[in-house]
């Protein structure tokens, strides 16, 4: 494997090359989070640049099926009665990706802290949630994509908006 720090080797450029467009993609799924409101039509736009059209994912830790696509994750998320449909406002922070490249496939475990604020019954609360997402991605002729991802929540949080 190629390092950064032979920068005259080609095969070290190709992996800076590679680090970035991995990175943001990352980054890229959380901006799909963010900078939409609810409803699912502006997040499909952002998270078909990130997902491979078969990609899987595994969710189960925040309540979904294990075995989802994107689109229905979408769906589950930011559909009618979805299960962001009773947040007000939230924001997806990612972390920099621990990132192992291995030709035209590699892994990437991500940092996340996510938080959120929503009513329910009247009353107003926050949610923070930290963890990791685990993926595996695939270097495609339309470019990095996210193959697989799996969902790890280190722990959450709810509590009163004061």
């Amino acid at each position: 494997m190629a390092t950064i720090t032979d920068a005259a080797d080609p095969a070290a450029l190709q992996y800076v090359l590679d680090r970035l467009a991995i990175q943001d993609l990352i980054v890229q799924y959380a901006l799909g989070q963010d900078l939409h409101e609810n409803g699912d039509d502006q997040v499909h736009e952002q998270w078909d640049v990130v997902f491979a059209p078969d990609a899987r994912l595994d969710y189960r830790a925040g309540g979904a099926a294990p075995d989802l696509d994107y689109q229905t994750l979408i769906h589950t998320m930011r559909g009618p009665g979805g299960t962001m449909s009773g947040l007000g406002s939230w924001q997806h922070l990612q972390g920099f990706a621990a990132v192992d490249i291995d030709g035209d496939t590699a892994t990437a475990r991500t940092q996340h802290l996510h938080t959120h604020t929503g009513t329910t019954d009247g009353k107003d609360w926050n949610l923070i949630q930290t963890g990791f997402f685990m993926d595996r991605l695939e270097r495609r002729s339309e470019g990095w994509r996210i193959t697989h991802r799996t969902l790890e929540i280190l722990w959450m949080q709810t509590f009163p908006t004061l």
